[in-house]
């Protein structure tokens, strides 16, 4: 099963990159799989550890700064943290489902489908604008607070819980230090 440890260094732009390409093999790996309903659980279980990462990480950081440098991308950046929420409502979903039913595979399929719509987008529209518009140094900087973010974001998915700063810079944290406490007093299978 793919466990490759997710490089976290560069500026805003590599990062978000680096994890779109890293959750893509993941992606791959599911969908070419032995289909047996371990492997498929694991699996998922990563991807949604590695999505609610790099989620948390992008509203904290990604969608303000494409805000305040872009003003003109403030419905695209609302429309990019709706669908933040609607994923994060189906890994909670998946989460309810045993992996053995047709009605799991079927809905992480779609689930992977649509994300990799969103990061196409992110990578077409927002991450070209957002470089143009910030300096190396600015990119950078947002490089090493995301890096720190995914450090200590939730693992789980919290569809209640606030996407938008500064609520969710508050609870992510802790949400983060529960979700591990879980991971590793119960594990992530079920």
């Amino acid at each position: 099963m793919l466990r490759e440890l997710v490089t976290n260094e560069g500026d805003l732009i590599d990062i978000v990159d680096n994890d779109h390409r890293t959750l893509e093999r993941a992606f791959e790996e599911y969908e070419g799989g032995s289909g047996d309903s371990w492997d498929r659980r694991g699996l998922v279980e990563y991807i949604t550890a590695e999505m609610i990462r790099h989620m948390v990480a992008e509203e904290e950081y990604l969608y303000p700064a494409v805000q305040e440098k872009l003003s003109e991308l403030q419905s695209t950046s609302e429309r990019e943290l709706s669908e933040h929420a609607r994923f994060e409502q189906e890994l909670k979903a998946l989460e309810g489902i045993t992996s053995d039913q047709d009605d799991f595979d079927r809905r992480a399929r779609a689930l992977f489908r649509g994300f990799r719509e969103h990061m196409r987008g992110e990578e077409r529209e927002l991450l070209p604008r957002l470089y143009s518009a910030c300096s190396a140094r600015q990119l950078l900087a947002l490089g090493s607070k995301i890096t720190m973010v995914r450090s200590v974001a939730p693992t789980r998915p919290h569809p209640a819980a606030p996407s938008h700063p500064p609520a969710n810079m508050l609870l992510n944290p802790g949400m983060g230090l529960v979700d591990r406490v879980r991971d590793a007093f119960f594990g992530k299978e079920r």
